[in-house]
C-alpha cells in the first residue's frame, strides 16, 4: 500500500561543537549570573533554582534539560517576569543585553516583552485566547509596543504568517484557534513571538504534544528564524531527539542546580555527569528489540473493516463528511502489544475509542474474544466494559481531584458488585504491582508527581482485571527518566498478566521499544502493518519511510556511552 501524501523529513541541521559563530555585534543577549529562586516555606526545599549561570550567544540554541522540577520553566518565567507570586528571585542577575531583567520594574518589562525577549508557551490552545482571531492577536502586540496604523499593522501581520509558512495567510488571519491544528496554533504562537524581532526567543516544551512530522516542521522553523535573524534561542525540552537535531549547547538542571553544560556532541557522546548519564541512557532505541512470537496465543481482540464518519454541518453551510476511520482490520492476542503510530488526525484515538465503544463506530465489526460489541446495544455493553479499560494521556484530568487516590481505583470494582473491603484490598495489591506505597490510598491527586499519578491510573485500570488494556498517549508527557520506568511497569504487567495491549503514540522510539506490532495510520487508514522489528527496519510504505524520517535524533544511538 502506498499513501498519498507523505510528511516532511526532518530537517538536518548544523551543530557546532566548538565555539558558535556569533553574528557581527559579538556577546551573548543572555547572561544568568548565580541565579537563586526561593520556594514558599514548607516547600520540600529552599530553592527552586540555586546559583545558575549560563549565557546563550547571538545565533545560539542553548536547551535546557532535566527531570520534572529541576527549575527549566522557573528560569524561563524568572527572565520574562512572569514567575509566579509564591516564587522570589533572591540572588543573582539575569543580563538582558546586558540590561538586568530582575532590577526592572513591571512597566519597563512589559515594554522588552515581544520587542526584546518574547517566549513561546508549551500548549497553545491555552496559551491563545479562543475568543480572538489569531490576527487580532497578533495585532495586539503590534498595537500595544508599535506606532503603526491599522493597514500597516496587518500587513505586517500578514508577512510574519508567510515567513512561519502558514497556508492561506488572509484566511488564517481571520481564523479562530480551534479552526487551526496543532501545528498550525505552535505557528502563531511563533509567529506572535516574532513579528517585532526579539534578540532572545525562548521555548518551553513547544513540541511535546506535536507529532514527529509537525514536530520537525516546528523544529526547522524555529532554527531557519534563528539562523536568519541571529537570534538567541532559550530551548526548553524533555526530547532528548530534539537535543540532538538543534542544540548548539546543552545545560543539565537537576533540583534547581546546573549540573553540566557543554556542547551537544560532548553532553550527549560523553557525559560527565552520572545523572546526565542517567537522563540519556534513559533515552528509548529506535530500533526494535526481537521481542519473539506467540503463535499460539488466544485472539483477544479483532477488528473487520472498523469504520467512524462524522457528518456536521452549520447554518448556511454545506453538510460536511470526516472519514476518521475507514476498514480498519486489527487483531491483538494475549501477551502481545500493538502500537498504532501515525500523525495527528490520522486516527489512532478514534479507533481506540470505538474499540473501547466510548463512541459507536459507523461501520464494521468488533470482536472482544467470540463477542461482537460495535452493534451491541448499550443496555447489554455494560457486562463488557469491564474487559476493556483505557490509561490516558493526562493523568491529572483522568484523577477526580475531590476523591482518595483509594476511591478511585476501588470506583469501578465496587459498581461491578465487589465489596468494599475486597475491592481495598485489591487496591492495596495493585498498588504494589505498580510500586507505590499501598499506605497512600488515602491520598489525594495532588500529592503525587505526574509518574506517581500514570502509576495510579494503571492500578485504576488493572483493578477491573480486564482483558484488554488500551494505552493512549501514556508516556507522552513523561520525563525519559519516569517514561522508562512507566514503559518497563507497563511490560512487566502485560507478561506477568499475559495482557493485551493497545498502545497509541506519537513517539516513535516508544513504539520501538514496547510493541510486538505496529499498524502506522494516514487519514484513517491502516497503510501498514507488521511486526515491530519488519515496520522499523524495512518499512515499505512512502508515507512509513517519511514518518520514520522526521523523527528527531533518529541517528543517535543514545545511551552507548553507559557500558564504558
Amino acid at each position: 500500500m502506498t499513501s498519498s501524501a507523505s510528511p516532511s523529513p526532518s530537517p538536518t541541521l548544523p551543530r557546532q561543537t566548538g565555539e558558535v559563530a556569533r553574528s557581527a555585534g559579538g556577546g551573548p543577549v543572555l547572561e544568568v549570573r548565580n541565579l537563586t529562586v526561593s520556594l514558599p516555606k514548607g516547600a520540600d526545599r529552599t530553592n527552586a533554582v540555586e546559583k545558575v549561570s549560563f549565557t546563550v550567544n547571538r545565533g545560539e540554541i542553548v536547551c535546557l534539560v532535566g527531570e520534572s522540577g529541576s527549575g527549566k520553566s522557573v528560569i524561563a518565567f524568572t527572565v520574562m517576569g512572569l514567575l509566579a507570586k509564591a516564587l522570589k528571585p533572591t540572588g543573582g542577575e539575569i543580563l538582558l543585553e546586558g540590561e538586568n531583567v530582575l532590577a526592572a520594574d513591571e512597566t519597563r518589562l512589559r515594554d522588552l516583552r515581544c520587542t526584546r525577549m518574547s517566549m513561546i508557551f508549551q500548549e497553545p490552545m491555552t496559551a491563545l485566547n479562543p475568543v480572538m482571531t489569531c490576527g487580532e492577536q497578533i495585532d495586539e502586540v503590534l498595537s500595544t509596543h508599535t506606532n503603526l496604523d491599522a493597514n500597516a499593522r496587518k500587513a505586517k501581520i500578514l508577512g510574519i504568517l508567510a515567513r512561519v509558512k502558514l497556508p492561506e495567510p488572509e484566511r488564517i488571519y481571520h481564523s479562530y484557534p480551534h479552526q487551526l491544528s496543532g501545528g498550525q496554533r505552535q505557528r502563531i504562537m511563533i509567529a506572535m513571538a516574532l513579528v517585532l524581532d526579539p534578540v532572545l526567543l525562548i521555548a518551553d516544551e513547544p513540541t511535546t504534544a506535536l507529532d514527529v512530522t509537525t514536530q520537525a516542521e516546528i523544529l526547522k522553523l524555529i532554527a531557519e528564524l534563528q539562523e536568519s535573524q541571529g537570534t538567541g534561542v532559550l530551548f526548553i525540552t524533555h526530547d532528548f531527539g530534539v537535543v540532538a537535531e538543534i542544540a548548539h549547547r546543552v545545560a543539565v538542571l537537576r533540583w534547581g542546580e546546573l549540573v553540566e553544560m557543554g556542547p551537544t556532541e560532548q553532553i550527549l557522546a560523553r557525559p560527565g555527569q552520572g545523572y546526565t548519564k542517567m537522563l540519556i541512557s534513559s533515552v528509548p532505541s529506535i530500533h526494535p528489540q526481537h521481542r519473539g512470537e506467540r503463535k499460539n496465543a488466544i485472539t483477544v481482540l479483532r477488528t473487520q473493516k472498523l469504520g467512524k464518519t462524522y457528518t456536521g454541518h452549520g447554518f448556511f453551510q454545506k453538510a460536511r463528511v470526516v472519514k476518521a476511520a475507514v476498514d480498519v482490520d486489527l487483531d491483538i492476542r494475549k501477551g502481545e502489544t500493538l502500537g498504532i503510530v501515525g500523525e495527528s488526525g490520522s486516527g489512532k484515538s478514534t479507533v481506540a475509542r470505538c474499540i473501547a465503544r466510548l463512541i459507536d463506530p459507523s461501520e464494521g465489526k468488533v470482536f472482544l474474544g467470540d463477542t461482537e460489541i460495535a452493534t451491541m446495544p448499550a443496555g447489554k455493553l455494560r457486562p463488557h466494559r469491564k474487559r476493556v479499560q483505557i490509561v490516558f494521556q493526562d493523568p491529572y484530568r483522568s484523577m477526580n481531584p475531590r476523591i482518595t487516590v483509594g476511591d478511585f481505583i476501588t470506583e469501578g470494582p465496587m459498581n461491578f458488585g465487589l465489596g468494599r473491603g475486597e475491592a481495598l484490598a485489591r487496591a492495596r495489591r495493585l498498588m504494589e504491582t505498580v510500586r507505590l506505597d499501598p499506605n497512600a490510598l488515602d491520598r489525594y491527586p495532588h500529592q503525587f508527581s505526574g509518574g506517581q499519578r500514570q502509576r495510579i491510573c494503571i492500578a485504576r485500570a488493572l483493578a477491573m482485571e480486564p482483558e484488554l488494556l488500551i494505552a493512549d498517549e501514556a508516556v507522552s508527557a513523561l520525563d525519559v527518566s519516569v517514561q522508562k520506568q512507566v514503559l518497563e511497569l507497563l511490560d512487566e504487567i502485560r507478561q506477568r498478566l499475559n495482557l493485551a495491549v493497545l498502545f497509541i503514540t506519537h513517539d516513535l522510539r516508544v513504539a520501538a521499544q514496547i510493541c510486538d506490532f505496529v499498524a502506522v495510520m494516514s487519514k484513517g487508514r491502516v497503510v501498514e502493518y507488521g511486526p515491530a522489528e519488519q515496520v522499523f527496519g524495512a518499512p515499505r510504505d512512502n508515507y512509513t519511510k517519511a514518518l520514520f524520517a522526521a523523527a528527531p535524533g533518529r541517528h543517535w544511538e543514545f545511551g552507548k556511552f553507559a557500558a564504558a
